[in-house]
């Protein structure tokens, strides 16, 4: 299968019409920021604008620099939104729930299987942990690196 890689800026207006309009819309992810639960390069993840985003989601935002990012909802207060990717130790993204372009409904396997995301509630939980077992997936071979 070809693969066609369009730019960040083009892919992702033509994401947020079709979300606005009530579409889900599937795309292949890039990078490491969300590992090891959403492998870029790997795997796709299918979103849709929800009507209310809470903790936990995964969520497509845009940046108030023009940077889209796909990571987890860590605090919502009134209007402002904090996200921080799963694979990240530090570092977290502020926007309003208007830069929120939608929410992860399924993340799917190279293989065609889908998987519902999970809150992340755990995986939150054992942040100054996180370092050691990133480490420790990143070291593994490919073929080892089974989200699920």
């Amino acid at each position: 299968m070809k693969t066609l890689t369009i730019p960040n800026d083009i892919m992702f207006k033509q994401v947020s019409e079709l979300t606005a309009q009530g579409e889900s819309v599937s795309f292949m992810t890039k990078g490491s920021s969300m590992l090891p639960f959403i492998r870029g390069d790997r795997d796709s993840v299918r979103i849709k604008k929800f009507e209310q985003y809470h903790v936990g989601d995964i969520a497509l935002v845009r940046l108030s620099n023009g940077q889209y990012i796909l990571h987890r909802i860590i605090s919502i207060k009134g209007n402002k939104v904090t996200l921080q990717g799963d694979g990240n130790i530090r570092g977290t993204e502020h926007c309003t729930l208007e830069d929120v372009i939608g929410g992860v409904t399924a993340i799917i396997a190279p293989s065609g299987r889908e998987k519902k995301p999970t809150s992340g509630a755990w995986w939150r939980k054992i942040k100054p942990l996180r370092r050691y077992i990133l480490a420790i997936y990143r070291r593994l071979p490919k073929s080892l690196q089974r989200s699920w």
